[in-house]
């Protein structure tokens, strides 16, 4: 089995080691033992009865231990990297998807009433959609959802609860066809006989008295009956296994609601199974037993000649014994049998099967299982949209589930579904082409896009695709899309967004050559005004431009004067009255009259600011700098911005004070400290708290957690910042804490 990565899990340490349940277990219990999920029933105990239904499928120990993992899930803050951590990525992948899954549906049954969720067939049909999308991430989820969900209906048995509508109609119209779909017989018929013991549970108690009625005859009849058949087989020189078959209440029902017959009419109610050795020993059996009981031809089935679609083989016939009472009989291989009760889990192991397989499902290769089991699930999701288009009432989907051959008209027929070389499923809109499906995938796979394969046969990239083709794309190392595929006589593209792409790449081939044509042209004015030290970045900045390439761009479009750049180069000299000489060079203290609490020395009622990337605060030593229209832009002088403008534009640097405050006057001046910590639980809290202690108002925090480490930003208001050293000392020695520095 491979992770939607495409890496195999026995590449993973541990995976396949003994005690890797155990652990899984002994890593949920602290979290699960407590807890209780939505039904009332308690965490662990529904984990470990997933892993007894899972065990008897025989499903792998990572599947197994997975179960433990999902439950675990939302007890932990990092879920992936945590299970990732102990387990490995495939476990943490399995689990989280899972919880993904099982966080889906429960919205989707809380989103609406009961009713109007799971009788409106679009409803029913965008909840097939979603598990099937989540399903091709890991073919295990299947499983694991199944298996949950059976356990759930166990419970509410068990406990004499009454089921929520919503849940019971999704076991029956969702998880059981599921179950059904991949031939997993014996989840398949619980998930059944539970639903509609919930749901109708009058007709349930009829049909199960009715059974109870001549119980303890008929059993000692088949009893008989199945020791002669052996008995008589094993004369013809046939080895077999002569089996009773377990009487399922709801496949009862739907014969006789959907071929109109009454109770005594339905042959199933007595019926046995025999197992023989070769598909040769099948059909020496079906003759014997044709010729011992008169058989009913209209009710003789070759399903090992004609599979079903979902791989199930086995002969089926009914013959009546001599007392004209109808007996159901299958006759299969032990093989044919236990994919027949596992279905898809008795592919978990594929060598087992050889490279054969069985019936419908090849099994050359864990890819070609994954293909083969996937593209039952996208068969299964168009029946359901085709039988839900006719009728959604419980009666009228239990008659279409009858007719293995019924052809609705398909609900949602705007989508199609196609699978990547790794087995993904991608959602198209019908119509769509190869370049669509590249361009889903990936940006940069539509752009480099040349040629495509559908089921490994070349097709023009024009191709409609159909549901379930597994799409190959072959592309070129560099290039872009032609103009012919944004052409729609042409037909290369049906998606809106596909198309969109396109056109975004011949946007941004205009772009770039806009910007190159602008970048040479300012670069030139610069030559020619002998200004190349000056930085593409600032003068862009200084002109009113985000970046230099948004200068270049509009340059380049001809949409911006170069006089206006040769203008800002050569900015005239101001014409200076001899008194304003005078009052620059005179030192005076002027009392403050800016916010910022600053004073430039000489000049009254100039505007200043604190610059935001040194944060000054009294008594740092501070210089001021003139900017373009607002005012004295205030740094500390170890900034490193302020020493870049300083060796630039020296000329524009004057000299500042810190004003004197007024008696009473409090200035509060916000400055940032970096942390830089081993991240922990409560290390925001005990920080926090050091800052508080001090009487230091907090006005921000930024943090940021990576593989570990956290780096945590604390903007903080001071009227004096030397009393910060102290509280960074204070702040260092908090547990975990390495580095403490100011901005």
């Amino acid at each position: 089995m491979s992770s939607k990565d495409g890496t195999n899990l026995k590449s993973t340490e541990d995976v396949n080691s003994d005690d890797v349940l155990m652990r899984a277990r002994a890593f949920a219990e602290p979290f699960l033992s407590g807890d209780f999920l939505d039904t009332g029933e308690n965490m662990l105990a529904h984990a470990d009865a997933v892993v007894a239904i899972l065990d008897t499928l025989n499903s792998g120990n990572d599947v197994k231990a997975a179960s433990y993992l999902v439950y675990a899930c939302p007890h932990l803050s990092r879920p992936q990297e945590v299970i990732a951590k102990t387990f490995g990525n495939a476990f943490a992948l399995l689990a989280v998807e899972t919880t993904k899954l099982v966080e889906v549906q429960r919205i989707s049954r809380t989103a609406a009433s009961s009713a109007q969720l799971q009788n409106d067939p679009r409803s029913q049909t965008e909840n097939v959609r979603k598990m099937l999308l989540a399903f091709s991430k890991d073919l295990r989820v299947i499983m694991l959802r199944l298996a949950s969900r059976l356990q759930t209906l166990r419970y509410f048995a068990s406990v004499k609860k009454e089921v929520p509508a919503a849940l019971a109609k999704e076991s029956l119209q969702v998880f059981a066809p599921l179950a059904n779909r991949l031939g997993i017989w014996e989840i398949k018929w619980e998930l059944e006989d539970l639903s509609f013991r919930f749901l109708e549970p009058d007709m349930y108690k009829q049909i199960a008295k009715l059974l109870d009625e001549k119980r303890a005859e008929r059993e000692v009849n088949m009893q008989r009956l199945r020791e002669q058949v052996q008995a008589e087989l094993a004369a013809q020189q046939v080895r077999a296994s002569v089996q009773g078959r377990p009487k399922h209440i709801y496949s009862i029902v739907k014969k006789m609601r959907g071929k109109a017959l009454d109770f005594s009419q339905v042959f199933d109610i007595r019926a046995m199974r025999i197992i023989v050795p070769s598909v040769a020993d099948c059909y020496e059996a079906l003759s014997w037993v044709h010729s011992r009981f008169l058989p009913i031809a209209s009710e003789f089935d070759d399903y090992i000649a004609k599979p079903k679609v979902n791989g199930y083989q086995s002969l089926h016939t009914v013959v009546r014994d001599e007392l004209g009472r109808p007996i159901e009989i299958q006759i299969r291989t032990q093989a044919m049998h236990d994919h027949a009760e596992h279905g898809v889990a008795a592919h978990w192991a594929y060598k087992e099967a050889g490279a054969k397989g069985y019936a419908g499902v090849s099994a050359n290769s864990d890819y070609d299982a994954k293909i083969a089991v996937l593209r039952q699930l996208l068969a299964w999701e168009r029946e359901m949209s085709s039988e839900a288009g006719d009728g959604s009432d419980l009666q009228t989907l239990e008659k279409t589930a009858v007719d293995a051959d019924v052809d609705g008209g398909a609900l949602f027929d705007d989508r199609i579904y196609v699978l990547t070389p790794n087995a993904a499923i991608v959602e198209l809109p019908k119509g769509a082409t190869p370049i669509d499906f590249a361009y889903t995938v990936h940006t940069n796979l539509g752009h480099r896009c040349r040629g495509a394969k559908a089921d490994g046969v070349m097709i023009p990239l024009n191709t409609p695709l159909q549901n379930g083709q597994t799409v190959e794309i072959s592309t070129v190392k560099e290039g872009g899309p032609s103009r012919d595929w944004l052409n729609t006589e042409l037909g290369f593209l049906a998606s809106h967004r596909a198309r969109a792409k396109v056109k975004a790449w011949f946007n941004a081939q205009i772009t770039h050559e806009s910007i190159a044509k602008g970048r040479e042209a300012v670069e030139k004015i610069l030559q020619r005004e002998g200004k190349t030290a000056i930085k593409l970045e600032d003068l862009a900045s200084d002109l009113g431009f985000k970046s230099a390439e948004a200068l270049f761009e509009i340059v380049g479009k001809d949409e911006y004067s170069l006089r206006n750049i040769e203008v800002f180069l050569r900015p005239p000299e101001p014409v200076m009255q001899a008194d304003d000489f005078v009052l620059l060079k005179k030192s005076r203290v002027v009392p403050p009259k800016s916010q910022s609490g600053v004073l430039v020395v000489g000049v009254d009622s100039l505007l200043t600011q604190l610059s935001k990337c040194c944060r000054p605060a009294p008594p740092d030593a501070i210089s001021g700098f003139v900017t373009r229209g607002k005012g004295v832009s205030i740094h500390r002088e170890d900034c490193r911005n302020f020493q870049s403008l300083l060796a630039q534009h020296g000329e524009r640097v004057i000299e500042v004070r810190w004003g004197v405050q007024k008696p009473g006057q409090t200035l509060l001046y916000p400055v940032e400290v970096s942390v830089e910590a081993t991240d922990r639980q409560g290390l925001l809290r005990d920080i926090s708290e050091v800052f508080a202690k001090e009487k230091m108002n907090v006005v921000g925090v930024q943090t940021q957690s990576v593989k570990g480490t956290a780096w945590m930003t604390f903007t903080v208001e001071v009227a004096d910042a030397s009393l910060l050293k102290r509280v960074m000392q204070t702040v260092k020695s908090v547990s975990g804490v390495g580095q403490v520095r100011r901005n």
